[in-house]
C-alpha cells in the first residue's frame, strides 16, 4: 500500500500545477518560486473599437479573485466566506499568467473536488466540458463534442486534458474513460490528484 500524501507534498504538486502547467507533476524537483504577477506590455497597432466601455461598478478586486480561486481548489468553507463577501466571484476567472485561465469550478474539476464543483454549480457557476467530465455527466460530455469534436484536444486550467479529468470520476470514472478513449486514445498517465482522493493528506494535530 502507497504511503500516505503528506501536506508538504500536496503543496508542492499543486504549486507545480499552477507555475508549470500539468507537465510539472512529473518532475522530479520542486518548481521554481512563482514571480509576482504582472501584465504584459501592450499598445494597440490598430484602430480602437468604434464604443468605449461603460465602467459602471468597480472590477473585483484580483486579489481577492486569485484568493477564491485558490481556496477553491480544497477549502469550501473559504470559498463559502468569500462568496459571502462578492457573489460574482462564482464566475471569475485568474489568469496564471499567458493565458492560464483558472475559475473556481475548473478547479475543482482538475482536483477531483466533487463536493466543491456541486457547490459552486448550486451557487451559479457555469459549466464547462471539463467539470461535467469530472462529475461522470457523459451525455452532457457526448453533447458537448458532438456541438465541437475538436474539444476532445481542449485543454483547461493549467494544461489538463479531457481525459485526466475523467479519470478523476470517482464512479463514473470508468465509463468516462472508456468513452473518451473510443472519441481519441491517448496514453493515460498516473493521475497525482487521483492518489490524493484515495490518500487523502493527513491533517495537522
Amino acid at each position: 500500500m502507497p504511503e500516505p500524501i503528506d501536506r508538504r507534498t500536496l503543496v508542492t504538486a499543486f504549486a507545480a500545477t499552477a507555475v508549470l502547467g500539468a507537465d510539472a507533476l512529473a518532475a522530479d524537483v520542486a518548481p521554481p518560486p512563482h514571480p509576482k504577477a504582472t501584465e504584459a506590455p501592450f499598445e494597440r497597432d490598430y484602430p480602437p473599437p468604434g464604443f468605449a466601455p461603460r465602467w459602471a461598478r468597480p472590477q473585483i478586486n484580483k486579489l481577492m479573485i486569485q484568493d477564491f480561486v485558490v481556496f477553491a481548489h480544497t477549502d469550501i468553507k473559504m470559498v463559502e466566506k468569500l462568496l459571502a463577501k462578492e457573489p460574482m466571484l462564482v464566475n471569475a476567472f485568474m489568469d496564471w499568467g499567458g493565458g492560464d485561465w483558472e475559475s473556481a469550478l475548473g478547479a475543482a474539476a482538475h482536483m477531483g473536488n466533487r463536493e466543491m464543483a456541486t457547490f459552486l454549480l448550486e451557487r451559479g457557476a457555469r459549466i464547462d466540458i471539463f467539470a461535467a467530465t469530472m462529475l461522470g455527466q457523459l451525455e452532457a460530455v457526448k453533447a458537448f463534442l458532438t456541438l465541437q469534436p475538436k474539444l476532445i484536444d481542449a485543454k483547461g486550467p493549467h494544461g489538463f486534458s479531457l481525459h485526466f479529468h475523467a479519470q478523476l470520476a470517482g464512479p463514473d470514472a470508468g465509463k468516462m474513460v472508456d468513452y473518451l478513449q473510443t472519441v481519441k486514445k491517448v496514453e493515460l498517465k498516473p493521475n497525482p490528484f487521483l492518489e490524493m482522493k484515495k490518500n487523502p493528506p493527513k491533517k495537522p494535530q
